[in-house]
């Protein structure tokens, strides 16, 4: 990092100890001036309207507002700080990235992981230069990626890579070639996040990456099923067979 501008680090987080060796951790970083620790998130929220920091390091679980409202809380702050998530639970996951979350980091905090966060924020604070605002996401509003549970921990996941999302009771799957991963998520959440000019929804339960999509075929009882690239079919609800007239541009 060199002779780039300091980064202006803020860490939130209610245990001492995981603060400490996070500023421990921090201090072995080039270009990194902490400006405070706060130990609950209204506390947290105070010290960031004040100090400004460029990067956030947030806990989840805190007394008070807990770390994602935290986010949530500075959203509409100019400028927005990069929010870094450094949590013990995996399940906030989805939570972390509906409030553009940068990164999320599990304890104990790999110094290498969180080098690698730290570049992500300044990738984000180089973007947000000029008028203060957050950076825009593909379309200014879609999601472009995910985090999801695996053996080893987490997995981030670039919803361009995404071939179709099923449902599966309250979760959703994300197909991605060969693997798939289930994510806390409703469909109608989804929905509403993926760019619709790369995504369509086809049924209730099945959202599919439009190039993704071969052809179009009819059932004995004329509705559609759509044939999709890894050779599976998808049928296409009645509610959404207009999508079919659309996509085929007629």
């Amino acid at each position: 990092m060199g002779d780039e501008t300091e980064l202006k680090v803020l860490i939130a987080d209610d245990e001492p100890l995981a603060a400490e060796r996070l500023q421990l951790l921090l201090a072995r970083c080039e270009g990194i001036d902490l400006v405070g620790t706060a130990s609950d998130g209204d506390s947290a929220v105070r010290m960031a309207k004040a100090l400004e920091p460029d990067v956030m390091l947030l806990d989840i679980a805190m007394p008070g507002l807990d770390g994602i409202d935290v986010a949530r809380a500075l959203a509409e702050a100019r400028p927005a700080p990069a929010v870094v998530f450094v949590t013990a639970f995996d399940q906030f996951a989805v939570a972390a990235f509906e409030v553009a979350a940068v990164d999320y980091l599990m304890k104990p905090v790999d110094p290498a992981r969180l080098q690698r966060a730290l570049g992500r924020a300044r990738a984000y604070v180089k973007r947000r230069s000029g008028d203060g605002a957050p950076p825009a996401r593909k379309g200014s509003q879609w999601l472009d990626e995910f985090w999801a549970s695996d053996l080893t921990g987490l997995v981030r996941i670039a919803a361009r890579d995404v071939d179709r999302v099923s449902a599966e009771r309250d979760y959703m799957r994300l197909h991605v070639g060969r693997r798939s991963w289930l994510i806390h998520h409703s469909m109608a959440a989804l929905e509403e996040g993926l760019d619709p000019e790369l995504f369509v929804r086809l049924h209730r339960s099945a959202i599919v990456r439009r190039d993704f999509i071969t052809g179009f075929t009819r059932n004995p009882s004329g509705r559609w099923i759509a044939r999709l690239g890894d050779g599976n079919e998808q049928p296409v609800g009645r509610l959404y067979a207009d999508r079919v007239r659309s996509i085929a541009g007629r």
